[in-house]
């Protein structure tokens, strides 16, 4: 069976982990073409690996050589370029979020339901050698049944060091948009969907300076939370607590941690691939390090790309599939809704958890 072919619509920063990953990696998939609104960047795409340059996705999208759209646009963008993707019968791989809102999050998943075509997307890290290897040692009883669960992403956002830091201010940014994903998706993958959220969001900070790199002295309005506080109820009993913040210096806390009825067991950041797992078990009295048992603890981007490939190939189901990160931008934007409100929120997704990984012995080969 030929390989998959992809058309990248956005080729900024984090395209190049992409371009490279799906070029020198993933042995089942290959590079239609890519474009750009600033055609240098498409340009550079073009030089650096070889790669077809469309003159916009529009020309894209009536290949009928492109069978995955992989949207690496803004998150505000999201929307468009997925549904004119979709209405073109391409199946959308979309980096994170989903969409902007939870009503984007909707649009785009009924249509591609209308239409017939898979959804899915970013971020792809828990399919990684670390969160795997946690899930595997949940699922094997090692911290006995998960009771509890804790996740913190807590900084002071990215004016200081991002090169165009306004947009995480803006409609579709703020740290649960941006980060949220990777710790939800984790803990959705490790304890399976949230049924119920309660939250406290707050802008701490009207404005923020920008003192990094081309926009040094830019003053931002921001018109998002910037530190959201939530809890989940698991479907499974779980109880979850949850901090995503831009407006902390300095802090000592962790950042996922599954307490179990026998067990305890700490959770490399899910912002990467890999990173240290530690269990607790009372009867050594310690947390160990434990060894990863599976593959891709390197940067591996693009390796939700070819699970869904691999899945158009084959019929079965894909792991970072449109259930999911629908599911995790309903449980995202729940904890908004419920403060608005001043009452829980009810998450009426339930994904199944997706299926864990499997060592093929070929890298970039999938199951």
């Amino acid at each position: 069976m030929g390989k998959i072919k992809i058309g990248i619509v956005g080729v900024g920063s984090i395209s190049g982990i992409y371009l490279k990953n799906i070029t020198q990696v993933f042995q089942e998939i290959e590079i239609a073409g890519v474009c750009d609104l600033v055609d240098e960047r498409a340009e550079r795409a073009k030089q650096n690996y070889g790669v077809h340059k469309y003159a916009d996705m529009h020309e894209m999208f009536r290949d009928p050589a492109v069978d995955i759209v992989l949207n690496i646009t803004r998150p505000y963008e999201h929307l468009d370029v997925s549904l004119a993707a979709i209405a073109a019968g391409k199946h959308v791989y979309s980096e994170k979020p989903l969409g902007a809102s939870f009503e984007e999050g909707i649009k785009i998943r009924n249509a591609a339901k209308e239409r017939g075509v898979l959804i899915g997307g970013a971020p792809d890290t828990f399919l990684g050698a670390g969160i795997q290897t946690c899930r595997k040692l949940i699922d094997d009883g090692y911290i006995g049944t998960p009771v509890g669960s804790t996740a913190f992403m807590v900084g002071r956002g990215h004016e200081t060091w991002h090169p165009d830091p306004e947009f995480y201010y803006k409609f579709g940014g703020g740290p649960m948009l941006d980060m949220g994903p990777y710790y939800l998706t984790a803990l959705v993958n490790l304890l399976g969907p949230v049924k119920k959220v309660s939250g406290i969001t707050k802008t701490s900070f009207p404005t923020r300076l920008i003192t990094s790199q081309p926009h040094y002295g830019t003053v931002v309005t921001v018109d998002v939370p910037t530190h959201i506080n939530g809890v989940m109820e698991f479907a499974s009993g779980v109880m979850g607590s949850i901090i995503m913040s831009f407006d902390v210096f300095a802090h000592r806390l962790p950042i996922i941690e599954i307490y179990g009825s026998e067990g305890s067991l700490i959770v490399p950041d899910p912002n990467g691939f890999c990173g240290p797992v530690r269990l607790y078990r009372p009867e050594r009295g310690e947390f160990l390090e434990i060894p990863v048992a599976f593959d891709y603890p390197e940067d591996s981007r693009s390796l939700g790309l070819a699970d869904m490939a691999k899945a158009i190939q084959t019929g079965r189901a894909h792991r970072a599939n449109g259930e999911l990160t629908f599911h995790v931008l309903e449980v995202m934007t729940g904890f908004q809704r419920s403060f608005e409100s001043g009452k829980h929120t009810v998450i009426e997704s339930a994904p199944e958890r997706p299926a864990p990984m499997v060592k093929t012995g070929m890298k970039g080969v999938l199951d």
